[in-house]
């Protein structure tokens, strides 16, 4: 696995809001860059025999229309997909449904970067609960699984994997990413002291330090 802690720098936050039909929606976006072309992204985060090497074990009809189901956690629609660029999909976790966009574009060193936006209906209590940590910090470890994949080609170990989310580097990792999701919190416009109180609260949920209600998503 690569440097966990390195893998914190490369990742770029952002928060922000965006009108649906239904009304306002927060975005939760993240964007690194990897050392890869835009075909082989596109396949590593596409291809359902290689999505499983860094991510979770998929099934359902991956074209527009289809419905995909990740082993464990969200499942939905895929709405849009134009290869090798993009592709959006719902993102239904429980009884709440928000949305996913996927965008690879070529950086001039020949490197690729990919940004997703996570998209969700306002709850403003759950917001104002856990932030936007309560979906970024997921795709964090995300991010993180895809990262080691790309630079080992090494297929994610589940017990090697189980076993590092128990570790004290897990729960520092989780911890760091919380904190920096609540520095984008407030980059955003969020009272400095509620968005580092909903940070704590996330943190407490993804270590395991506190009982919480789950987030959403991620």
């Amino acid at each position: 696995m690569i440097d966990a802690f390195q893998q914190l720098n490369a990742v770029e936050r952002s928060v922000g809001t965006r009108v649906l039909a239904a009304g306002e929606a927060r975005v939760v976006t993240l964007s690194q860059v990897y050392d890869t072309t835009v075909q082989d992204l596109w396949d590593a985060c596409t291809n359902p025999a290689r999505i499983p090497r860094w991510f979770l074990p998929i099934s359902g009809e991956l074209h527009v229309g289809g419905r995909y189901q990740l082993e464990g956690q969200a499942g939905g629609v895929i709405e849009r997909c134009d290869p090798p660029h993009s592709f959006a999909a719902t993102w239904e976790f429980g009884s709440e449904v928000s949305w996913i966009e996927v965008s690879l574009s070529a950086e001039a060193d020949g490197r690729t970067r990919l940004q997703l936006d996570h998209i969700a209906p306002l709850n403003a209590e759950r917001w104002a609960e856990f932030g936007p940590g309560a979906v970024g910090v997921g795709w964090e470890g995300a991010l993180l699984g895809l990262a080691s994949y790309l630079s080992t080609g090494a297929a994610m170990d589940p017990q090697e994997s189980a076993a590092w989310m128990a570790s004290d580097e897990a729960r520092r990792f989780y911890t760091l990413s919380s904190e920096r999701w609540g520095e984008a919190s407030i980059a955003a416009g969020t009272d400095a002291a509620a968005a580092r109180a909903a940070a704590a609260r996330t943190t407490a949920f993804y270590t395991g330090s506190e009982p919480q209600p789950s987030p959403a998503g991620g």
